[in-house]
C-alpha cells in the first residue's frame, strides 16, 4: 500500500506537495524522496524508521516533517538543510541527542516537538532556532536547561513538563514574549526572582515539584492560569522558636559597607573597586534587605510573607494564601517586619 501511493507520489514529481504515509509500518525512509523537490508536507508518523535517508536533504521547500511515534536515537544532522521546515515532530522515539549541526540551518522552525523521548541534555546551539515560538520536550530526563535556550527571543510556549530538572536558570527573564510555562513533575525547589520579569506569562502550571514558596513579586505576574497542586508549600501555621544575637563574619561586614557605599555613589570606592575584580565577583551576589533596603552578602534571614492571589488569577481551591520568599539583612529588621512576614525555623 505505501509503494503504491509513494509511486503515485513520485508521478506527480514537483507538483507533489504532501506525503502522508501514516501507520504503514515503513522501516526504512525511501530514498525516492529526494525525487520530489517541491514537497511541503511529509507525515510519517506511527511507523518503524530507525534514520532518516541522506536524500531528505534535498526537501529545501519543506515545511512540515512528522517523524513521530518512529525509532529515531538522535536528531538527525540531515534535517539541517530543509531551511524552509516551520514544523517538526519527533515525539515518540527513543532520542538521546541532537546530531552534531542539527540546528545550524533551522532559521525557520516555529514549532518543535519532543515529547517521549530519552534526552538527558539539550545542547547550546538550540540558540540558533531564532524563530522557534513553540517548545516541548515534556517526558524526557533532562536534568538542566542551558542558559543559551532562554536567548530564543520569539518563545511563546515552553512544555517542560515530566523531566528531572531541579532549577531554572535566571536567564529564563530573557523570555520576553514567553506566554505559557509548564514544569509539571519536575524536581524544583526554588524558582529564580527573575521569574518575575516575564511580563507576558498567562500560564504556569509547577505542579508536582518541591516548591516551598515564590520569589517575592511573584504576586504581580499577571496570570491568568497557575496551578501548584502537590508542592509541600508553607502553611501560615506559626509557632515561637528562639530569637539569636546577630553575628556577623568579617567578610559580610565589609561587603556590607562597601555595597552601600556603592549604592550611596561614594566616588572613592567607586574608584578603587575598578581596581578589584574578585571583590565585584564576590558583591555581585547581593541580596537587598525587603525591610530596610540595604544590601547584604550572605542570606542572613530568610522569611515568608503571606499574601492572597490576585483575584484574577484561575488557581486551584486549596491555595489561598501565596507563600513568598522574603529575605531581611537583621533580626533589628526582623523585628521591624509586619503582621503577615515570618521567619522560618527548624522545628
Amino acid at each position: 500500500m505505501s509503494e503504491r501511493l509513494l509511486l503515485r507520489a513520485l508521478k506527480g514529481g514537483e507538483n507533489t506537495k504532501i506525503i502522508t504515509l501514516n501507520g504503514k509500518k515503513i522501516t526504512k525512509m525511501p530514498s525516492a524522496l529526494g525525487k520530489l523537490p517541491g514537497l511541503k508536507t511529509l507525515d510519517l508518523q506511527n511507523n518503524q524508521i530507525p534514520k532518516v535517508c541522506p536524500e531528505i536533504s534535498t526537501l529545501t521547500q519543506l515545511t512540515v516533517l512528522n517523524l513521530g511515534n518512529n525509532l529515531l536515537e538522535e536528531i538527525p544532522e540531515e534535517v539541517k538543510y530543509l531551511t524552509s521546515l516551520k514544523k517538526l515532530h519527533l515525539f515518540g522515539n527513543k532520542i538521546c541527542k541532537f546530531a552534531s549541526g542539527a540546528c545550524d540551518g533551522l532559521q525557520n522552525l516555529i514549532l518543535l516537538n519532543l515529547n517521549n523521548n530519552q534526552l538527558t541534555w539539550i545542547p547550546r546551539e538550540v540558540s540558533r532556532l531564532k524563530s522557534l515560538i513553540y517548545l516541548s520536550m515534556n517526558h524526557n530526563q533532562l536534568a538542566s536547561i542551558p542558559k543559551e535556550l532562554c536567548f530564543l527571543k520569539n518563545l511563546s510556549e515552553l512544555q517542560l513538563n515530566y523531566n528531572q530538572l531541579i532549577y531554572i536558570p535566571e536567564e529564563i527573564k530573557f523570555l520576553k514574549k514567553l506566554q505559557k510555562l509548564l514544569l509539571v513533575g519536575n524536581n524544583i525547589e526554588v524558582l529564580p526572582e527573575e521569574l518575575c520579569d516575564l511580563i507576558n506569562l498567562r500560564i504556569l502550571d509547577i505542579a508536582g515539584n518541591f516548591i516551598q514558596t515564590f520569589p517575592s513579586g511573584f504576586q504581580n505576574l499577571k496570570l491568568k492560569e497557575f496551578c501548584c497542586e502537590g508542592n509541600p508549600l508553607f502553611l501560615r501555621q506559626p509557632v515561637n522558636a528562639v530569637q539569636q544575637e546577630d553575628a556577623w563574619s568579617l567578610q559580610e561586614i565589609t561587603s556590607r559597607f562597601i555595597m552601600n557605599e556603592l549604592a550611596g555613589k561614594n566616588p572613592f570606592i567607586m574608584h578603587v573597586i575598578e581596581q578589584h575584580p574578585q571583590v565585584r565577583n564576590i558583591i555581585s551576589q547581593r541580596r537587598k534587605c525587603a525591610i530596610c533596603g540595604n544590601y547584604f552578602l550572605t542570606i542572613w534571614l530568610e522569611c515568608v510573607e503571606f499574601v492572597p492571589p490576585p483575584k484574577n488569577w484561575k488557581i486551584s481551591r486549596n491555595l489561598q494564601l501565596v507563600p513568598l520568599r522574603i529575605l531581611i539583612c537583621s533580626y533589628k529588621c526582623f523585628n521591624q517586619r509586619g503582621p503577615n512576614l515570618f521567619g522560618i525555623a527548624q522545628v
